[in-house]
């Protein structure tokens, strides 16, 4: 039943969902099972220096960055320190090897039974990727002098095993929350971790410059609600491709042909983030191995120690080779995306075609072109955004860095659960956020 109201649309909305009970049921559960994830972060793993570990995340780029991501789960050196992290690089490779990988492909063409056992590989695979990483990361630690010297094998087996467990646990609380809760469950998790820390960053970055620089504390806040506004709309954009269906009926001993349109949205940004943490873990790996072999501070610097300065995410040139990997994987990651969606053979086995475009081939060559042409806008729009903040920095003076990755995810999960729930009021006839 629509219900007439004076109350703006988003409060109506909002009270609407509360008094769906199913809904209000998804939502607690959500809560509860981001509540437990929480509770997690502050459980800390054994053998670490905790304040050698904040100072050493706090000059470290890259750490910090997948430190926002966590919630301050790695800084805190918790059971949860490696997230979800090690399933996201799983389902990477898994979309990469499944077009190359024959036996993987036809898997993917199974419908439902074949994406289940994708699943479980992708799961299996998380394990082995877990323990790399956690044994990674311990190791980078016990370099820069953060973990105690006493860190035994059993000890240090302990806290691998503890954050491979922690690791699947997640994986399947965000599996519960897609299966019971509202949105997308691994989004969720990340979603919660970035949203945890944002207020300290920005608080920090506020009392350090309001005393010195007011003006420029203002700009900044300026460029970081365009760069907000740019997220939303190109994580919205797409070009509509316009398609009918043709299909033959035979009733009472006639044959009937009946037609119907619609579209297919092709997205501007079709690969997401997915493209920045490719060139973030690319751009951070030359100067991770170089702590290993540079020398310490007090010594003659050697070829280490120019290395590991040149890719510092301070710098002009970091920011330039980031800006073009970027755009290079934005561009191979979408076309491998689209070519394991296979449209044009989908269109084709449900009579639908593209006006004024041949079937089979030629409707292959027409959507090829137009995904090349609108992911070359796709790209430069990510490579800008993963960029704006050094330029927002820089130009503005204040040192209140947001990772632009944190809030395309953040913005994108939260466009996406809005849209999960605004479909549950539109079938229940209830007015949702948007009009």
């Amino acid at each position: 039943m629509e219900r007439k109201t004076t109350r703006p649309r988003l409060v109506q909305a909002m009270m609407d969902i509360w008094a769906l009970p199913d809904l209000r049921r998804r939502i607690l559960f959500t809560i509860g099972i981001l509540v437990v994830f929480r509770f997690m972060t502050h459980v800390p793993l054994p053998g670490v220096d905790l304040a050698k570990l904040q100072e050493y995340f706090g000059t470290s780029p890259l750490f910090g960055m997948l430190d926002l991501f966590t919630g301050g789960a790695m800084e805190k050196f918790s059971v949860a320190a490696l997230g979800v992290y090690p399933y996201i690089t799983s389902s990477i490779i898994m979309q990469l090897l499944v077009p190359v990988i024959p036996s993987l492909q036809a898997l993917s063409q199974e419908g439902e039974l074949g994406k289940q056992k994708i699943n479980r590989i992708t799961h299996m695979a998380t394990i082995p990727l877990a323990a790399l990483q956690s044994y990674a990361m311990i190791a980078l630690l016990r370099s820069q002098g953060v973990t105690i010297e006493a860190l035994g094998p059993l000890t240090i087996t302990n806290i691998i095993i503890t954050m491979i467990a922690s690791t699947m646990f997640l994986v399947w609380l965000g599996e519960l929350i897609t299966e019971r809760g509202v949105g997308n469950g691994i989004s969720i998790i990340i979603f919660a971790g970035i949203v945890t820390d944002v207020p300290q960053i920005v608080g920090r970055g506020i009392i350090a410059a309001i005393g010195g620089n007011p003006g420029g504390l203002m700009a900044y806040v300026i460029l970081s609600l365009a760069m907000i506004v740019l997220i939303v709309i190109f994580v919205e954009a797409h070009r509509r491709i316009p398609v009918q269906y043709a299909r033959s009926t035979f009733r009472s001993g006639r044959m009937y042909r009946q037609s119907g349109s619609t579209y297919i949205p092709l997205r501007v940004n079709t690969a997401g983030m997915i493209p920045l943490i490719f060139a973030i873990a690319m751009m951070q790996l030359p100067g991770t191995i170089a702590t290993y072999f540079m020398n310490p501070t007090g010594q003659d610097p050697n070829f280490w120690n120019s290395v590991y300065n040149i890719f510092q995410s301070n710098t002009v040139l970091y920011q330039g080779l980031y800006f073009a990997l970027v755009v290079g994987f934005t561009l191979f990651y979408t076309m491998v995306i689209f070519e394991q969606m296979n449209l044009p053979q989908t269109l084709q086995q449900q009579g639908g075609f593209v006006p004024g475009v041949r079937p089979g081939k030629a409707t292959a060559d027409y959507l090829n072109g137009i995904i090349r042409r609108i992911t070359f806008g796709g790209a430069f729009f990510l490579a800008i955004v993963a960029i704006l903040p050094f330029i927002a920095q820089k130009s503005t003076g204040v040192n209140l860095v947001i990772q632009s990755t944190a809030l395309l995810i953040a913005v994108g999960v939260a466009l996406d659960t809005m849209k999960q729930l605004e479909a549950q009021l539109t079938m229940r006839r209830y007015e949702g956020f948007l009009k």
